[in-house]
């Protein structure tokens, strides 16, 4: 469906469905890849295709993604090491910290004498 984006923030971009339904683009469904600012990709007036997403009937929001209707980019050549999600530096540094208190507990109890 096309809709016209109404606002730019720093987390995404609105767009009206039509004169009374109006949704949000998250920064991350704009499209494949790092979005840093959301006005170098869209601005005020301009038309778009989006997708539904989802819609919040009790808070009254709808969620759109312009990145659904676009091609997933082909995979990058295997020279380049691909870049972490943000979600797996996460886990891995989530990971890193409850090993190293794991390790910690294990020498606290050892250290009590149990």
């Amino acid at each position: 469906m096309t809709g016209k984006v109404t606002g730019i923030q720093p987390y995404g971009a609105f767009v009206a469905l039509d004169d009374d339904t109006q949704g949000l683009v998250h920064i991350s469904e704009i499209t494949y890849g790092f979005v840093k600012d959301v006005s170098e990709f869209l601005s005020v007036g301009q038309e778009v295709e989006v997708k539904v997403l989802e819609i919040d009937e009790a808070a009254e929001k709808i969620s759109l993604s312009i990145r659904a209707l676009q091609e997933r980019p082909a995979a990058r050549k295997k020279d380049a090491p691909p870049r972490k999600s943000l979600q797996d530096r996460v886990d891995e540094s989530d990971a890193n910290g409850f090993n190293s208190l794991k390790d910690k507990l294990q020498d606290w109890i050892e250290q009590s004498g149990h």
